[in-house]
């Protein structure tokens, strides 16, 4: 199954452990990961269900490409980071 992994500066905020779960995007992974914590997915996606401009995810170490409806596949060995992005200068 898909590992689900929030940075711990996520963790700092609202309590998200690693969690592994079934599904074959990124879509379908964390709604089975936000169903079980809601809190996290106020934090990490808008209230359309995008991906919030201050958040990032990574599956197996390379940028997601749709913020918006999540459609990017998942393999079942597959790892998906969810980040702060981080702006400034």
């Amino acid at each position: 199954m898909p590992r689900v992994v929030f940075t711990e500066n996520i963790q700092r905020h609202v309590a998200c452990p690693a969690v592994e779960a079934d599904g074959a995007t990124v879509r379908d992974v964390l709604d089975v990961v936000f169903a079980q914590n809601p809190r996290a997915r106020g934090y990490v996606l808008d209230e359309h269900g995008a991906v919030r401009k201050h958040m990032i995810i990574f599956v197996n170490g390379a940028m997601i490409g749709d913020r918006v409806t999540l459609a990017d596949s998942v393999q079942s060995d597959s790892e998906i980071y969810v980040m702060q992005a981080l702006s400034g200068g």
